[in-house]
């Protein structure tokens, strides 16, 4: 399995994924500026993956800081926080990430200041780790909606380069396998940033998956042919009313499913559900640059100088349009995601 991201020697080693599959290179990254730039600039990606990147992040800072007190340590975070929670708007995984160390240092601050960046530094690991555990979860439990001989679609990267392992999206195909189905994937190549084509595609290869790669606008087609059986996706931010924003292109997707009646999954662990927001118009989406556009590896021009672009890094694809939700906790409908809540549901009385 490949890895996007590790802790070593009191180093993050970061798969720089702007340059696959030509080429594989890893950088080390020895403060939270560099994981902050990786960031941004998609050296890593995908909800949970940049999750664990900024939990990381946060043990690089903290060891730099001179404090001597719990007081001065935090007052010595604020700027790796806020650094970090400004790289990218849309997915969540970063918010949850700062929050969950913030409350980690409340129940732990009467620990000195130097085991405190000993234990921020475990913390991060273990978030690492829990999340292989939350991928292989959705995996077990979203394979029950793949069949032996299923072709899945699937869009933009949702494998282990989009987590810390295993993947989202690509979780419930793996065990699909592992259990003896043969199915086909058929992946989206996702423009403009080409996730699918550089990465979904060359993963999947990687784990001995059939995976066919296609253009975005092929998928209705093959729709109509009859040649999909299912999509399942990942998701950078769900919220409470069962909304989900992922990579442009997903919504197009899901309304073509629609139409043609496929299912449409959504592999979403609990981390990148955000209940705090009530529906997906309230979501922040990113725009990024308009090179991305006009350009291909920022080398090959593929438009005119000069052309006005709008560049939405993601789209929000509605409940209504969503079979399902996976999580590490269950397959849910949509209008039950909000009854996750509560913390004495039983959940074998809303799971799919």
């Amino acid at each position: 399995m490949v890895k996007a991201i590790e802790w070593k020697d009191g180093k993050v080693i970061m798969l720089d994924q702007s340059k696959l599959p030509i080429e594989v290179q890893y950088i080390e990254c020895t403060n939270y500026e560099i994981i902050a730039e990786g960031i941004r600039k998609l050296w890593i990606r995908g909800a949970p993956a940049i999750g664990i990147a900024a939990a990381m992040g946060i043990a690089l800072g903290v060891q730099d800081i001179k404090a001597k007190s719990y007081k001065e340590l935090i007052k010595g975070l604020d700027p790796v926080f806020n650094t970090l929670l400004l790289t990218r708007p849309t997915a969540v995984n970063i918010k949850w990430a700062v929050e969950r160390i913030k409350k980690f240092l409340r129940d732990n601050k009467n620990e000195s200041v130097q085991r405190l960046k000993e234990l921020l530094i475990e913390e991060a690991q273990k978030i690492h780790k829990e999340d292989i555990e939350v991928n292989k979860a959705i995996g077990r439990w979203g394979s029950q909606f793949i069949k032996d001989g299923d072709t899945v679609l699937t869009h933009c990267n949702a494998g282990s380069l989009a987590t810390g392992g295993y993947g989202t999206a690509t979780a419930p195909i793996l065990v699909a396998m592992e259990q003896g189905k043969k199915i086909q994937v058929i992946a989206d190549e996702t423009r403009p940033v080409l996730q699918g084509a550089r990465l979904t595609a060359w993963e999947l290869m990687q784990a001995g998956v059939p995976v066919t790669l296609i253009t975005d606008n092929s998928a209705g087609a093959l729709m109509k042919k009859g040649e999909i059986d299912l999509a399942i996706v990942g998701t950078d931010r769900t919220v409470r009313n069962g909304d989900v924003a992922n990579k442009i292109g997903t919504y197009s997707v899901a309304v073509l499913c629609k139409e043609h009646k496929i299912p449409f999954y959504v592999a979403a662990p609990m981390s990148s559900i955000d209940f705090s927001i009530p529906k997906g118009d309230r979501i922040p989406i990113e725009e990024r640059s308009a090179e991305e556009v006009t350009h291909v590896f920022n080398k090959c021009q593929i438009a005119p100088d000069g052309v006005r672009v709008r560049n939405m890094a993601f789209d929000v694809t509605p409940a209504k349009y969503i079979t399902a939700i996976i999580t590490e906790r269950g397959a849910f409908r949509p209008k039950d995601l909000r009854k996750l809540m509560k913390k004495d549901i039983n959940l074998d009385e809303i799971r799919l």
